[in-house]
């Protein structure tokens, strides 16, 4: 026999708070920005991506280098940094004929950081 529990997640009044709409409006982004934020956080929706970054997180690193660490093949790992370079997550130098591939600045490792952090939680 299963005990009826009471939705706690739905909110059954009809009042609108308007203050605090009003307060909460002031702050929010403009749509464009939420569109792009959005956009961003669609890149690290795929697990390849997400190893790239731990990986460069860790050090800068060649398209080689990354592809024997995940296992998979060059071409794969260089389609995956297009991606995260346009999404300006990483950038890259040459040295060479070896191109290294590294974090774009802090805030990616931040936002990887805390991601992670949270999931652990």
């Amino acid at each position: 026999m299963t005990v009826f529990e009471p939705e706690v997640d739905r909110c059954d009044c009809t009042c609108i708070h308007e203050d605090v709409v009003e307060r909460v409006r002031r702050f929010m982004p403009a749509e464009e920005h939420l569109m792009d934020l959005s956009d961003l956080f669609k890149v690290f929706a795929d697990t390849t991506r997400v190893k790239i970054l731990c990986a460069l997180s860790q050090s800068e690193m060649c398209v080689c280098d990354i592809a024997v660490l995940l296992g998979m093949t060059k071409s794969s790992i260089s389609h995956q940094l297009r991606v995260l370079k346009q999404a300006k997550l990483v950038k890259n130098r040459r040295e060479g004929k070896v191109v290294y591939y590294s974090l774009a600045d802090g805030h990616v490792s931040t936002i990887f950081d805390q991601g992670l952090l949270h999931v652990l939680e």
